[in-house]
């Protein structure tokens, strides 16, 4: 059976994942300080997952007019023939 387009991934999981693997939930204890080797893999506490959220940048008023400029050549031509009158 093959898999829909739609539910493949090329580079694997991009988004953030809530749950961590037991290897994962050890070293993450193991930073924390709150498991030892002498403790058993099983029954680990549970470890929270912060997730990461990252905001875009607001572009001043300034950059915007260079950005739209620079985008086309005409464009940038004839907002140096305005500044010069």
């Amino acid at each position: 059976m093959t898999v829909d387009k739609s539910l493949r991934t090329r580079k694997g999981i991009v988004r953030a994942r809530n749950v961590l693997t037991r290897a994962e939930r050890i070293e993450k204890l193991l930073q924390q300080d709150r498991w030892t080797k002498t403790d058993g893999p099983f029954s680990l506490p549970k470890v929270r997952v912060y997730k990461i959220v990252v905001k875009k940048k607001k572009k001043k008023k300034g950059e915007e007019e260079t950005a739209t400029a620079a985008a086309t050549p005409a464009a940038s031509v004839a907002a140096s023939k305005t500044k010069k009158k």
